[in-house]
């Protein structure tokens, strides 16, 4: 069984590192790897080790762990220094994107139904991680981290790879008039009486494509957190569950 879920793009790429952490993944703590939500800190510390090492990341890489907010700040990390990972009184502050060029640092993502997207610009050698809910999709946070990278490291987006990782799917993301009135614009939502089921990775493709990305380099995982609860850690499905799955993305060290 495997341990992690994977891209098949981003697995063309030996100079990139990244992974999708699932409950298959059988961390000792019960899977979770999130210190915000109120487990026991020692038992996520543990288990981020444990994965680190399963990941073969453990002795050289430095981890970076945002509190994200839902918001549609990007983070560029310009050092080789772990953040948030052995306490969240360092992590990133507000910030729900992050991208970098240092080599052996992880960008990680912390989901339960949200949508996690890995971008890699196989040219300039450039990694991201971007966690997008409603809000911050609402907010562009895919485009404007693909508009950062061109402003920072000049990164073509044609040569930017992408990763929709697991997230919930329209099949079972419900809401109602008061959030789907922000993607009326768009295709992604079906109308089941009052309420409207929302398509949250479709509408993070088209923002990438907007963004320049070519159809053919952006991968979606199609795999959604509620339907598959006993893989993925879902905040509905599990009518609120402190676990959190973790997306990586790393330049090779």
């Amino acid at each position: 069984m495997a341990e992690f879920y994977c891209s098949k793009l981003l697995g063309k790429f030996e100079q990139c590192l990244h992974a999708v952490t699932t409950k298959d993944s059988k961390l000792t703590y019960h899977g979770s790897l999130a210190l915000h939500t109120g487990e026991a800190a020692n038992e996520i510390i543990s288990n981020r080790l444990e994965m680190a090492q399963r990941l073969g990341a453990d002795i050289d890489a430095h981890f970076i762990v945002a509190n994200q907010t839902h918001s549609d700040n990007i983070t560029v990390i310009e050092s080789r220094e772990s953040k948030g990972w052995h306490t969240i009184e360092d992590a990133i502050e507000n910030c729900d994107a992050l991208i970098t060029d240092q080599k052996g640092v992880v960008l990680t993502i912390l989901t339960a139904d949200c949508v996690p997207v890995l971008l890699f610009d196989s040219k300039k050698e450039i990694v991201a991680a971007v966690h997008a809910g409603w809000k911050g999709t609402k907010a562009d946070i895919t485009g404007k981290t693909v508009g950062k990278m061109i402003e920072v490291f000049g990164s073509d987006p044609e040569d930017i790879i992408a990763f929709i990782a697991p997230s919930i799917g329209r099949c079972c993301y419900e809401v109602g008039e008061d959030v789907a009135q922000h993607f009326m614009d768009t295709e992604a939502f079906d109308k089941v009486g009052e309420k409207y089921m929302l398509d949250l990775p479709l509408i993070n493709q088209k923002q990438l494509l907007d963004a320049g990305l070519i159809a053919e380099h952006i991968e979606m995982s199609g795999q959604c957190t509620s339907c598959e609860v006993e893989k993925y850690f879902s905040y509905r499905k599990e009518q609120g569950c402190s676990g959190r799955f973790m997306s990586m993305i790393a330049l090779t060290f």
